[in-house]
């Protein structure tokens, strides 16, 4: 079921201002996207669009959503209005500075893409998180886009941006990556693409990842036993108890409590959430009360989130342990299932959706799993059954 939208208080001022609009038939209604404010009606093509007619577009005013912001927007209806009306409309008076530039000052559009990213979703999301986010799932297709746009200087840019999505392997997560970063910097440089980059995607999603032969919770107690290094021994213990990701293991506080739940910081990945351990006796077991992180930098000036937890992974491979980080994580997750965790309660402690919790981790349910779970079921109900 879909999240309702969160309601802004401008939204009922905008319906009034949208309702006149209307009824002064302009042919324009004023949108509101975050906090900021466009109009949308049909206009002529924009310059270098293979679009002969007019249609419904955006004209990104970009305007904030205050009641200033409002009324400078209903003001700038009207003009554009009159324009379309007198047949003397020009999109160089809205578009952005930035749009129209020649090929040669791509990478100054990339800089200002960065700089837009970081300033528009600071307030949200941590630092290191929009670091992380910017280097893994942005940088690297802007990066492509800038070297194909050299290779192929007769491709204009929204050819450019084809022709980097389509060097992805069809069908792949790094195939949408792609699609979902140039389409925010097209948007972000008011550039019309002819075709929306969502055609692209092809049907990668998690029915098609792959299942994960995940360790057997025998098999993690025996791993942890072989390990010699105290430091990165707990390490794996927090892991494989509270199901963390690499990175967070360094940015959790232990609360003591008698229910020994953590609290994972602020800093990390998904913000600060609060995780109890599955199962309860492995934080004795573990000695998790007692033991000391490695010492690495995680001094989020200086360093990454993604550069801390491939710390993690590295040393995983340094001790041979034969399953990766990850998979202490998704064993976490089953473990929760077959013990009747809510899916919900679940999902809030590894910080994501319950779609995607719902969606993941019940497919990675093996027979052993199901087996397990059928007989903890029969069990049950050979206890409640009457005699």
């Amino acid at each position: 079921m879909a999240e309702t939208a969160a309601i802004h208080p401008l939204d009922n001022s905008l319906v009034q201002v949208n309702r006149r609009l209307k009824a002064a038939k302009l042919g324009l209604q004023i949108e509101r996207r975050g906090d900021r404010l466009n109009l949308r009606g049909t206009l002529p093509p924009r310059p270098g669009s293979p679009k002969l007619r007019p249609y419904q577009q955006r004209l990104p005013l970009k305007l904030p959503a205050t009641k200033a912001g409002l009324k400078q927007c209903e003001q700038t209806a009207k003009i554009v209005a009159g324009q379309l009306l007198q047949n003397v409309f020009d999109w160089q008076e809205y578009l952005g500075p930035l749009v129209g530039l020649p090929m040669a000052d791509l990478s100054a559009q990339i800089d200002a893409f960065e700089r837009h990213f970081y300033e528009t979703r600071c307030s949200a999301t941590s630092t290191a998180s929009l670091k992380t986010t910017w280097q893994k799932a942005y940088a690297p297709y802007l990066r492509k886009l800038h070297m194909t746009a050299e290779r192929h200087s007769n491709l204009s840019l929204p050819e450019s941006i084809y022709a980097t999505v389509q060097g992805t392997k069809a069908n792949s997560r790094s195939r949408q990556i792609c699609c979902t970063a140039l389409a925010a910097l097209a948007e972000f440089l008011n550039l019309e693409l002819p075709t929306d980059l969502k055609a692209f995607w092809g049907n990668y999603g998690n029915s098609q990842t792959q299942l994960r032969d995940l360790p057997s919770d025998e098999q993690i107690v025996e791993v942890y036993d072989s390990l010699k290094n105290p430091r990165w021994k707990y390490v794996y213990g927090m892991m494989a108890t509270y199901g963390l990701r690499n990175h967070e293991v360094f940015f959790c506080e232990l609360t003591h409590n008698p229910n020994a739940e953590i609290i994972v910081r602020e800093t990390t990945k998904t913000g600060r959430h609060e995780v109890w351990p599955f199962y309860p006796e492995w934080v004795k077991r573990f000695d998790l009360f007692k033991g000391e992180l490695p010492k690495i930098n995680t001094d989020l000036r200086t360093t990454t989130l993604q550069r801390v937890g491939q710390q993690v992974t590295t040393q995983f491979r340094r001790y041979q342990i034969p399953f990766s980080p990850y998979d202490l994580r998704h064993a976490w997750a089953v473990r929760t299932i077959l013990m009747g965790l809510p899916d919900a309660v679940a999902a809030k402690m590894m910080g994501h959706s319950v779609q995607v919790h719902n969606r993941t981790y019940h497919r990675w349910m093996t027979h052993r799993d199901q087996q397990a779970a059928v007989q903890t079921a029969l069990a049950k109900n050979e206890m409640q059954a009457p005699m």
